[in-house]
């Protein structure tokens, strides 16, 4: 029998992130001893495996509630707040000059603003490249916000979610490192590289948690945005050594967005009732 009360379901983020962890990497360990030409195929269905785990968790809930928060979260467009996304996408790219303007001091080049003419991971080709940066926005959204987020939120205010998100999904990228032909197995020539890309996921939780939240809890403006950032992310000729600073000029940008919505980050009403609290607010 359905169950159609919202204060009746448990989510069950431990279990979530155990399955997540174990149907990525299941695929993602192979790929690391297998030729380029091959390890694509399981790169992407690792890349997958979150959101099926996601949709499953949800369809076998017993919970029409929470079926119906999936669907609205990543088909009601009207959820999405636009003004919200772009200023968000605007925030992201001030980042980004930052950072290359403060590179400056460290002996790196002008030349930075500029395009790439590859992207930074090899075996698929640009157009291949192009529909994975693209696919991984929508698919990791699906993951990380059908189920994920929400499964850590229900228990405790933003501000823990989002640092707990961001150690466990930046941990979730640990295989990539060690498979040929990746952005994460490029940094492996210096280990502050490796230790940087780690760090940066923490404050990037925040602010896709932030661009989740103000946006009602909404999938596809996740999606948006994540798919600008990965795309400029691979698209400006940033050097290694500039994304370092960049973690720390992104890190000062989290804090200010912390700040400036204290309230959304620090609340507690909707903690145990995260999907009636949301029904609340419509």
């Amino acid at each position: 029998m359905s169950n159609n009360n919202t204060a009746d379901y448990r989510y069950r983020p431990v279990l979530f992130f155990a399955l997540a962890y174990v149907f990525t990497w299941i695929f993602w360990i192979p790929a690391i001893y297998l030729p380029e030409n091959i390890s694509p195929l399981l790169m992407l269905i690792g890349l997958i495996a979150p959101a099926v785990v996601s949709t499953v968790f949800v369809m076998v809930s017993g919970s029409d509630a929470l079926k119906q928060d999936l669907k609205n979260k990543i088909f009601d467009s009207y959820k999405v707040k636009w003004l919200n996304v772009l200023w968000a996408v605007i925030v992201f790219a001030i980042v980004i000059v930052c950072s290359i303007l403060m590179s400056l001091l460290f002996g790196q080049s002008l030349d930075q603003f500029s395009f790439t003419e590859d992207f930074s991971f090899t075996g698929v080709g640009i157009a291949g490249a192009f529909i994975t940066i693209t696919v991984a926005s929508i698919i990791e959204e699906v993951g990380w916000k059908g189920y994920c987020e929400d499964s850590i939120g229900n228990y405790m205010n933003w501000f823990w979610e989002s640092m707990i998100f961001g150690v466990l999904w930046s941990l979730w990228h640990l295989p990539l490192i060690f498979i040929q032909g990746t952005y994460q197995a490029g940094l492996m020539v210096n280990p502050l590289f490796v230790i940087n890309f780690f760090v940066s996921g923490i404050p990037m939780g925040f602010v896709i948690t932030w661009v989740y939240l103000v946006s009602d809890r909404s999938i596809l403006a996740c999606m948006i945005f994540h798919f600008f950032v990965n795309f400029m992310q691979e698209k400006i000729a940033m050097t290694p050594e500039t994304k370092c600073v960049e973690t720390l000029v992104i890190t000062v940008v989290t804090a200010i967005i912390v700040i400036a919505n204290k309230d959304l980050f620090f609340e507690t009403r909707h903690v145990g009732r995260l999907l009636e609290y949301s029904n609340e607010r419509k």
